[in-house]
């Protein structure tokens, strides 16, 4: 698997860089960088449930959305490089902790290696699902590499509009991308499955991160998904958009959705006959729900 790492081309920027002497427009070198781990309470309530989603934080990103409430360890690049067997003994630790699942955050640039870690240990010493929790900005051939490994993704489609992802993530042709990346995460997971007590063991989750100003483009992403899925994958509309940058171009990022933009996009949700789907109450616009990032705990 890591012989890509040396001509890369795991995401859709294909920068062909050999990574075990350089960096390309992710800042990833050939090892594994991790920003933070922990058992995570925030995440849907089928990934979360009672005990919280073990999950880890990667450091860098394949993407440069200008509005990431993560950005220290995303263009930061906050964290520290570790090993493959301290990558095995997170997952086991966190397992150990009573995680209901490995949630691997922003992982695509770092797919060759964390697959071969996983590979030895899923179902031997790990027994707990594994998320893989994405952008979706993916190529085809890296979630390849993970069929078998994943069980449940947890995937973003940010915008519609292709401008948007030009405006706010620097990407083009983001729309057909992620829709073919999420086509195969089905592929690979088909219908949600879930354990006793309600926690998902399989299936697809798409996020639907609403964006002040553009709650028409995200009624267009609900209703491609449920066009395309019906209720045999889940939705998550989020209003947990947090303004953490002041900007003069874009200025209706400096504030949070309304509840009243929210309500628009849960109700044309129900018309078209979406019955899957998670939303969110509560102060979610808060910063305190940004994780407190801390490679102390490595």
């Amino acid at each position: 698997m890591r012989e890509i790492l040396k001509n890369c081309n795991l995401c859709p920027r294909n920068c062909l860089v050999d990574r075990t002497t350089s960096v390309g427009a992710c800042k990833a070198g050939d090892k594994l960088k991790v920003a933070y781990y922990s058992l995570h309470e925030w995440e849907e309530p089928v990934i979360s449930g009672s005990r919280g989603s073990g999950t880890i934080f990667f450091s860098h990103c394949n993407l440069k959305c200008i509005f990431c409430q993560n950005k220290k360890i995303s263009t930061g690049g906050y964290g520290k490089e570790i090993s493959d067997e301290k990558f095995k003994d997170i997952c086991l630790k966190l397992q150990d902790m009573g995680a209901h699942n490995i949630n691997l955050v922003t992982p695509t640039h770092y797919v060759p290696i964390i697959g071969e870690v996983l590979q030895k240990i899923k179902g031997n010493e790990l027994k707990i699902p594994i998320v893989y929790n994405t952008s979706s900005y993916e190529n085809l051939h890296t979630l390849m590499m993970m069929r078998g490994i994943v069980d449940i993704y947890l995937a973003d489609l940010k915008y519609y509009d292709d401008n948007l992802a030009k405006k706010y993530s620097h990407v083009s042709n983001y729309f057909d991308t992620a829709t073919m990346a999420i086509d195969e995460m089905y592929r690979q997971v088909g219908n949600p499955e879930f354990d006793d007590d309600g926690i998902m063991k399989k299936g697809l989750i798409v996020r639907v991160l609403i964006l002040p100003g553009h709650i028409e483009d995200a009624k267009k992403i609900i209703k491609y998904l449920y066009a395309t899925f019906g209720n045999y994958i889940f939705i998550s509309i989020m209003n947990q958009y947090t303004p953490i940058i002041n900007s003069k171009r874009y200025p209706n990022l400096n504030r949070k959705i309304t509840d009243e933009e929210y309500d628009d996009v849960i109700k044309y949700a129900l018309s078209i006959g979406v019955e899957n789907a998670f939303i969110q109450e509560g102060e979610t616009q808060d910063e305190s729900f940004i994780p407190k990032f801390d490679k102390s705990v490595l």
